[in-house]
């Protein structure tokens, strides 16, 4: 299909995404500013939307999301960027939506006769690299790190980015891109510049629609990326089935930030237990709770892939890796497994009683737990099955100190764990098993520990400051170990004078 055909079809369509939205651009999300271009001889308007909970008295600086055909777009990018940080798949972020003046010149790599201003991608990336980007570094709280949206031409300029000023952005979404522009011209391109991608740890996000795949000439590009793509070139080929041109953008959105942050996490890698005593010649498994493919481990030093499932023979510092496609988001948890025996049990314990813990309930404002001999209490009684902290005489602000008798039935490997909103330590024997304290939403910590039948005294301490509150103290049983079934400590094994 020609340029002009293509055109015929295409841009009714562009004009009804971009342009019917351009008289209602003082709506969009954010606020508006500008700059004069030197490089493109005319004032530049931009839509510069600042992170959710951004605060100027700190000193935090954020990435940066640069959406062409800022007209049609940013509303999209500020809503779904939104939700997906709500859902904690990306950091916040700042977004810059850079409106049109001429996206036929500023978004096509050359000049075809029948689009009479075409081919000044060139000049708009000089602009992007030596004149907007720069603004905005200087004049917002910016950490170097770039992305690129763009669609349609915007998708073909995505391109064109990246393979003419890869340093300029780390990671490029081109979403249904015009890859057919001037009979495939980019493809071309590629297969001369591929090369100057390599050793960079760059992104590249495409999608398409599964009924006009060929028709926007992805195909040979795809193609193209399978042969020469360098390995450090983190890319992915999305189609699209039941989508339009203009419809397309809000997966390609959405997807393509989710992929551009991949692996990105507020919290480490999750495996479990976390922590333990192993007994000599009796090993254990260590359960992942993580994404696998982006997963590595070491116990001594050497790198291995970490599957769902890794045995652990003797002690070992287990060090986990989660590698995001952003390295600065990588995260390492860390367990320590050293080698004991079997603790002591008590086989009897005078004057005690099944049914729950003893609890005694403070009240304060803490950040972390307190020292609670310097406390006085304001209520105490049993923690039985009637028992539920939502029912405390505070919702926040306040403490709990339960203490008792645990009985185990069993001898063998115990795994412990405690699930608390905010703080929470867990002394078994009066040793400290499990260290679950700050200020944190519901989050767990386990402990695998080799035990005696009989009774061991327990001491949870508890604190919540204000948000939900959550306590529970679960275990596994060494006859339930090997099917992973988590219960939690039942009120009659539970004691208390």
């Amino acid at each position: 299909m020609n340029n002009k055909a293509r055109l015929f079809l295409v841009l009714p369509l562009i004009i009804f995404c971009y342009l019917s939205k351009t008289v209602t651009a003082q709506d969009l999300p954010g606020k508006r500013d500008s700059l004069n271009s030197a490089i493109l001889n005319e004032k530049r308007i931009i839509r510069v939307v600042l992170p959710q909970k951004y605060d100027p008295a700190k000193a935090d600086k954020y990435d940066v999301l640069y959406v062409l055909d800022g007209d049609g777009n940013t509303t999209l990018a500020t809503e779904m960027q939104r939700f997906i940080e709500d859902e904690a798949f990306m950091p916040q972020i700042i977004i810059i939506g850079v409106l049109n003046t001429d996206r036929n010149r500023d978004l096509t790599p050359t000049h075809v006769d029948d689009n009479k201003t075409s081919g000044g991608a060139d000049k708009f990336l000089a602009f992007l690299k030596n004149e907007l980007i720069p603004y905005v570094d200087k004049k917002y709280p910016t950490d170097g790190d770039n992305t690129i949206f763009g669609h349609s031409f915007g998708g073909l300029f995505v391109m064109h980015a990246l393979l003419n000023e890869p340093h300029v952005f780390t990671s490029y979404i081109a979403a249904d891109p015009s890859f057919w522009w001037d009979k495939g011209f980019m493809v071309r391109e590629a297969a001369a510049k591929m090369p100057a991608v390599a050793n960079l740890h760059r992104t590249l996000y495409i999608t398409g629609r599964d009924n006009d795949l060929a028709g926007m000439g992805i195909p040979p590009m795809d193609t193209l990326l399978k042969k020469y793509a360098p390995a450090d070139l983190v890319w992915k080929l999305t189609v699209y089935p039941g989508e339009t041109h203009g419809s397309v953008r809000l997966k390609s959105m959405y997807d393509g930030l989710k992929f551009t942050y991949a692996g990105y996490g507020t919290r480490g890698p999750e495996f479990h237990p976390m922590n333990g005593t192993l007994l000599k010649d009796k090993p254990i498994a260590i359960w992942n709770f993580s994404d696998t493919t982006r997963l590595r481990y070491t116990t001594d030093g050497a790198s291995a892939k970490m599957g769902k499932e890794t045995i652990l023979s003797g002690p070992a510092k287990l060090s986990v890796r989660q590698f995001s496609n952003r390295a600065k988001f990588d995260k390492t948890t860390t367990g320590d497994f050293k080698l004991g025996t079997l603790w002591p049990a008590l086989l009897k314990v005078k004057k005690i009683k099944p049914g729950g813990f003893h609890y005694t309930y403070y009240e304060g404002n803490w950040d972390k737990l307190p020292d609670f001999t310097k406390l006085k209490p304001v209520q105490e009684g049993i923690a039985n099955k009637g028992f539920d902290i939502n029912k405390l005489p505070r919702q926040n602000n306040f403490a709990l100190l339960m203490d008792g008798w645990i009985e185990l039935k069993e001898e063998g490997y115990y795994i412990f764990g405690i699930v608390s909103d905010d703080g929470s330590k867990v002394f078994l024997g009066n040793k400290l098993l499990l260290d679950n304290d700050g200020l944190h939403g519901s989050t767990n910590v386990s402990y695998i520990v080799p035990l005696q039948k009989g009774f061991y005294p327990v001491r949870i301490e508890y604190f919540q400051k204000d948000g939900g509150r959550d306590l529970k103290l679960i275990y596994i049983t060494p006859s339930n170990i090997a099917n992973k079934i988590v219960l939690p400590v039942p009120f009659e094994l539970q004691y208390s004078k």
